[in-house]
């Protein structure tokens, strides 16, 4: 998300707003102010918080998006007209002296898959919405200070999804942290020593800092159908680890809407976590 908000930032930035088309009927969240409100309007800067996009015009308002997991974003020049399978929203920006009927570029939100979770808000000023209740960001001096006294005793792979404890990480970059940090999943920031919650700060700040340099390469929008190809180890059940000189193979643990992808000789000492669908295999 870090990436996508430097490219719309860099195309759209000082735009104008055309058009906002609603054309997934339950993904607009709010009811005011209404989309067309902010027709005419000035597009100031894209940023992110979390994983949201975060759209700022002039006058305050705001545009909050969420792709959720299988949101896309195309960037379309010059904008259409057609409503694809899985279409969220078309947002049409064009020069900002130019009349509105003057359209310059199209960003489609759409989704695959069947579950229907992409999302966008339209916020007045001074309404956080979505973004309320949000945890610090990695690499924040208030994570930092989270990692190195907490006593939680949730798992860390709980503790790295949880958007209210660290914004932005998820599942995906959580399995790659924790197998960078050599720390089991199941194990508690109370159960780590001090050197082990340096290993895990240090972690978290180079497994995102490589993921956003390689993110930077891509160009123009989010469309690809699949994007977990970047990752170390999530999603790569069954594969080498990628540690140097680890023979062992990655193993997973499955729950009932995800799956988190570990190295028991890197992580776990040998051991495998218990998966309840190993557990159902060998009844």
């Amino acid at each position: 998300m870090q990436a996508l908000s430097e490219r719309l930032h860099a195309l759209l930035a000082g735009t104008t707003l055309r058009r906002a088309d609603l054309l997934g009927f339950s993904s607009l969240k709010t009811y005011d102010p209404t989309p067309d409100s902010l027709k005419g309007r000035r597009l100031l800067s894209v940023g992110r918080r979390a994983k949201y996009l975060v759209w700022e015009f002039d006058g305050g308002a705001r545009v909050v998006v969420h792709l959720s997991q299988a949101g896309r974003l195309d960037i379309e020049e010059p904008p259409k007209k057609t409503k694809p399978r899985g279409s969220v929203a078309r947002f049409v920006f064009g020069p900002g002296d130019a009349g509105l009927d003057t359209e310059g570029t199209g960003i489609l939100v759409r989704e695959h898959g069947t579950q229907r979770k992409a999302s966008w808000w339209v916020l007045a000023p001074g309404d956080e919405g979505p973004l309320a209740g949000l945890g610090p960001e990695p690499g924040s001096e208030e994570f930092a200070a989270f990692v190195r006294t907490s006593d939680s005793n949730r798992h860390l792979t709980t503790d790295l999804r949880d958007q209210h404890v660290v914004s932005g990480i998820g599942r995906g970059w959580g399995d790659d942290i924790l197998h960078r940090a050599k720390l089991s999943p199941f194990a508690s920031l109370r159960s780590l020593s001090p050197a082990q919650r340096e290993d895990l700060l240090t972690a978290v700040s180079d497994v995102l800092a490589d993921a956003l340099e390689l993110e930077r390469t891509r160009p123009g929008g989010l469309s690809e159908g699949k994007l977990g190809g970047r990752f170390a180890v999530h999603n790569r059940f069954g594969q080498p680890c990628p540690t140097p000189g680890c023979t062992d193979t990655l193993a997973r643990v499955s729950f009932e809407s995800y799956e988190m992808t570990y190295c028991p000789t890197c992580q776990t000492g040998g051991k495998v976590l218990a998966d309840r669908r190993l557990s159902r295999l060998l009844k």
